[in-house]
């Protein structure tokens, strides 16, 4: 797994390569201009809302009366950390129903630079299809609502775990790493497609290569540390990427 996660990571240095030379920037700006407007909208209304629930739920529990009677600074800072931990894994998980209903929206486009990056890299062409792109669309947006299905359970279970002191404190990392898996697989994914593979046989594969997936999940998420061109670069970056990582992996073999 440690080496494909380094394939994956080094994909997205081949990727701005791949992206200066052939100059698919047209392809990269508008797209990646849509998403940052849609995230920074988004995370505004996901950060003020996630406060909101958390002050709400500490104060319908009696939480804040209860530490207010302890005056104990070390509780106090205990279940700090914990509201904390809670916050971030909320917008975590609001995060992830973003990213998802981005990709359902961008599920042509993505699949369209998936192809056009394999094409050039292989040689080989791939003649437009409206039924085509229809079908991947399709198929695209049946694997995000199966993914958001199950990355809800996966995270409500850990914002449970999250109301634990201490032991809650490494939730949001355990969260962070399967929203990249999760959001890597949707990038491999469009290339099983193009292959051919069933969904369940895409799932299967995919799942057999987790390092791939979580890899290109990390560098997408790390891209948005970098404000407003992280967040323009990033999602095109991230398919082109998973579809150059894919394509050597197969290659090495």
């Amino acid at each position: 797994m440690l080496k494909e996660i380094v394939i994956a990571i080094q994909s997205y240095s081949r990727a701005h390569k791949f992206i200066s030379k052939h100059r698919l920037w047209k392809w990269i700006i508008i797209p990646g201009i849509l998403y940052t407007i849609l995230f920074m909208v988004g995370m505004y209304f996901f950060w003020t809302s996630s406060g909101a629930a958390v002050t709400y739920l500490s104060h319908s529990l009696g939480i804040d009366r209860w530490l207010h009677r302890q005056s104990s600074g070390f509780l106090s800072f205990i279940f700090m950390m914990g509201e904390i931990m809670v916050r971030l894994i909320l917008v975590l998980f609001y995060f992830s129903l973003f990213k998802y209903l981005f990709l359902i929206i961008g599920s042509p486009l993505f699949a369209y630079l998936s192809e056009k990056t394999e094409s050039i890299i292989a040689g080989k062409d791939y003649p437009f299809s409206w039924s085509q792109l229809f079908k991947d669309m399709a198929r695209g947006i049946k694997l995000a609502l199966r993914n958001t299905l199950w990355q809800t359970v996966y995270s409500v279970s850990l914002l449970i775990l999250s109301f634990f002191p201490v032991v809650g404190w490494v939730t949001p990392v355990i969260v962070l790493f399967v929203e990249c898996y999760y959001y890597g697989f949707s990038m491999l994914d469009y290339s099983c497609e193009r292959h051919k593979l069933s969904p369940t046989e895409s799932i299967e594969f995919i799942g057999k290569h987790k390092g791939l997936a979580i890899g290109n999940g990390i560098i997408f998420y790390l891209m948005h540390l970098v404000p407003i061109l992280g967040w323009v670069l990033a999602p095109a970056y991230a398919v082109i990427a998973a579809t150059i990582s894919l394509y050597y992996q197969h290659k090495e073999v």
